[in-house]
């Protein structure tokens, strides 16, 4: 059956007052359906599973709506700190198809470009852990499938033909027209600390690495010290496609040719950045979008020719223990790629996982070390001592990978502020 075109209203209609709703990842929502939907002043029973929202949605905060998120972002910090129900569902980001598949939601709604001509419509910004639920949605007669298109949003591609990464307009159950402008990224502008961080970063990144980054000031500023470098021939095998991974594309620096699998494209399975990036990947067949299942994958990112892995954490103890998605036990960001990425560099000798983090922080106008002796209790640990291998602060590096407990403890301890360093050493050589 041919999809239904129908407006905003019409379609926000079709989701009843007790209903179940998924929605991708960021940059792969619908904003204007889901800006429709939070016109109604309340619902009976509403359940709504996605993560990192884009913008603040008034429906997450009406009354009888339950949001489940895989990642927080300011958005849901906000309605949870307002008295919303948001509540996280812990899961890395390939266990967000499961979930969906577990849920079943009954309705299912994305954000894609208008069709082309042979009616696919691209699904741009994100392939994500829901590619698989939108088609099954689709193909369901008891469920409905909404499709939001928009010209604004640029025409991405996967690899076909078991990952088109698109919708077909006969897959649809309905469409609806938006031009709201997709969700805008500015990258972080460098400071002092990020950048000393960044030069000893670099320096694990030579000739015919595969590179994986994240958002945030030091990946920016790591990438622009490749960009502007001597090295090169570069790929790209990523959870988020960023601006910076374009510039390093613009710089001449990636090739693609020696990562071993997928080899002439960048890999991602999500992005976000700024016009630029998105007006330069609109058409562009040297960027291709894979469900997250595939690109998280540790076995399949090991696969990558010298794989090096880049990612930060909010603090780390003396036993390697990372914290990335949470402050103080309270949930403020997710898992996301965080321990797939990290652990995967363990599978291959040639590969590195690098893990970044300015060496303090300032809470109420006290810095407060980053590294510590043990995390208090009550810390939710997101990636365990066994999966570390390098720790980079602005004060140096820790090579974690083969030493004992007690040599691990002393190299991070040796890369903490100097105010904080000689207690931290004196706890390291009680290691055992």
């Amino acid at each position: 059956m041919a999809a239904r075109h129908l407006s905003l209203p019409e379609a926000a209609d079709l989701v009843r007052p007790t209903d179940t709703l998924g929605i991708p990842l960021g940059p792969g929502q619908p904003g204007a359906f889901l800006a429709e939907l939070g016109r109604r002043e309340a619902f009976d029973d509403l359940q709504v599973f996605s993560a990192l929202l884009v913008d603040l949605y008034e429906l997450i905060g009406r009354p009888g709506v339950h949001y489940l998120s895989g990642f927080f972002s300011l958005a849901e910090r906000f309605f949870r700190d307002s008295g919303a129900d948001v509540q996280f569902v812990p899961a890395d980001f390939r266990r967000f198809g499961p979930i969906l598949e577990q849920l079943s939601p009954r309705v299912m709604c994305t954000v894609a470009t208008p069709p082309d001509r042979d009616g696919y419509m691209s699904l741009s910004l994100h392939a994500g852990a829901s590619v698989n639920e939108l088609h099954r949605a689709g193909a369901h007669p008891g469920r409905l499938l909404v499709v939001e298109i928009n010209p604004n949003f640029p025409r991405t591609f996967g690899i076909p033909p078991d990952h088109r990464h698109a919708i077909h307009v006969d897959e649809a159950d309905v469409i609806v027209e938006s031009d709201r402008p997709p969700f805008l990224l500015a990258d972080e502008p460098p400071s002092p600390v990020t950048e000393a961080i960044a030069e000893f970063a670099a320096s694990y990144i030579t000739d015919g690495s595969t590179i994986q980054t994240g958002i945030g000031g030091i990946p920016s500023a790591i990438v622009a010290l490749l960009a502007g470098g001597p090295g090169g021939d570069y790929g790209i095998h990523s959870e988020m496609f960023t601006t910076g991974l374009m510039k390093l594309h613009q710089a001449g620096k990636v090739t693609n040719a020696r990562k071993g699998i997928h080899e002439d494209v960048s890999i991602s399975t999500f992005c976000a950045g700024t016009q630029e990036l998105y007006d330069w990947l609109d058409g562009n067949e040297a960027v291709r979008f894979l469900p997250v299942e595939l690109v998280n994958d540790p076995e399949i990112i090991a696969r990558n020719n010298k794989m090096v892995t880049i990612n930060g954490a909010m603090s780390i103890d003396l036993h390697g223990q990372a914290v990335a998605d949470t402050i103080d036990g309270s949930q403020y960001s997710g898992i996301g790629g965080h321990e797939d990425f990290v652990a995967a560099s363990g599978l291959e000798f040639s590969d590195r996982s690098i893990l970044c983090l300015p060496s303090t922080a300032t809470v109420g106008g006290v810095a407060r070390s980053r590294i510590l002796a043990d995390h208090p209790s009550g810390t939710v640990v997101t990636t365990p001592r066994h999966q570390l291998d390098v720790v980079i602060t602005e004060f140096g590096v820790a090579e974690l990978r083969g030493r004992t407990v007690r040599q691990r403890a002393e190299a991070l301890a040796a890369i903490a502020h100097p105010d904080f360093r000689d207690e931290l050493l004196a706890a390291a050589s009680e290691r055992r």
